[in-house]
Order: C-alpha cells, then structure tokens, then sequence
C-alpha cells in the first residue's frame, strides 16, 4: 500500500508540474490571485474563492475544471477513488502553499498559513 501510495505522489507531483506548466496563461493570474489574498487553497484538492469577483471565480472555474480532469486520470491509473485523490491533492497543494498565502482549514475558514 505504500508503495501504491508513494507512486501515486510522484505522480500527483510531476502532473501538477506538468498542468502548472500548461497553464502558463493563467499561471502568473493564479500567482497573483493568491498574492493578493483572492483565492486559496482547499483541502480537496481544489482552489477556492477568497474575495468573490467575477475575474477571480473564473479563474477558479478554469483552474479546478483542469485540476478534476488531472484528477481523474490520476485515479483511474492508479485504481483509487476521486475522494482518496482530491484528499492527497489537497494535503500536498496546502503543505506547499507559501507562507502569507491563503488555505481553508477544517473547519472551513479561511486563514493565512
């Protein structure tokens, strides 16, 4: 199991690289939406809305619609579930988000990290 696991981070992690890399259009929107405190990162592997404006949700419509895509690849090759994917995505995406930077915690809040 741990080794279905570590495999699957590895995976996870090159396929993030590889997105944030195909994103380029948005890449530098998205740094600067969680520069400015608009949007943050959720613990199910999504990006969430921090300050609600329509630039800023159709950021976070497009980024999440290519995430689900990501993820649901990510599930099938590697025979786990939508949930336990989003679940790994999440913890990875918020143990990286930068310091001053926005997460949502469990109880849903959002809070500086």
């Amino acid at each position: 199991m741990n080794n279905i696991i570590n495999n699957f981070i590895k995976h996870l992690t090159t396929v993030l690289f590889i997105s944030v890399i195909s994103f380029s259009a948005w890449a530098i929107s998205l740094d600067d939406a969680k520069q400015k405190g608009l949007v943050g990162e959720m613990p199910d592997g999504y990006i969430g809305v921090v300050v609600n404006n329509s630039e800023t949700r159709a950021l976070v419509e497009s980024i999440n619609k290519k995430r689900k895509n990501i993820y649901i690849e990510l599930a099938r090759e590697n025979k786990i579930t939508m949930q336990q994917v989003t679940a790994l995505a999440g913890a990875k995406a918020i143990q990286k988000t930068q310091s001053g930077h926005y997460i949502m915690n469990a109880a849903g809040n959002w809070v500086k990290k």
